[in-house]
């Protein structure tokens, strides 16, 4: 089984060199019965097809194909829950980790995060001066938590 392990934390931008040579992600997701989460992703020129089990921990099963990106286009207009998740992610090397830095656009403007993917759950993670706090497992900032209760929404 393919699993993804990682961790999620709050940033403080300010901290952090100048971002540079990031990505503009539109994604969204096809609803489902369960816990599992099915999105549809269009990064740059890459389209993807990623299906999520539920989250234990940091953990979580994650199958992810490739897939033309005219056919993302059409499933993101047709068959996804709106809004998009519409951010612009930059990966910055710190140490041994590759962090993704997601920012936040459209109605989840604001939003600022950092994940890290690690290869197991109890390995350490030296986190940088940038890193404020770890949200890892708090549901709110999943990605598809976001389509039904956008960051401007939060109080």
């Amino acid at each position: 089984m393919a699993l993804e392990i990682e961790r999620k934390f709050l940033i403080d931008i300010n901290k952090l060199e100048k971002l540079e040579n990031g990505y503009v992600i539109k994604q969204a997701y096809i609803q489902t019965k369960d816990n599992t989460t099915v999105r549809v992703r269009v990064k740059g020129d890459e389209a993807f097809l990623t299906i999520k089990g539920e989250s234990v921990g940091a953990s979580r099963a994650e199958y992810e194909y490739s897939i033309p990106v005219v056919d993302a286009n059409e499933m993101l207009d047709t068959l996804c829950a709106k809004p998009i998740v519409d951010k612009t992610r930059y990966l910055v090397k710190d140490k041994k980790n590759t962090w993704e830095i997601d920012i936040f656009h459209k109605e989840n403007d604001g939003l600022i995060v950092a994940e890290v993917e690690i290869e197991s759950e109890d390995e350490k993670v030296e986190l940088p001066d940038w890193i404020v706090k770890e949200v890892t497992g708090e549901v709110r900032y999943y990605n598809s938590n976001l389509l039904e209760y956008p960051y401007s929404q939060w109080t």
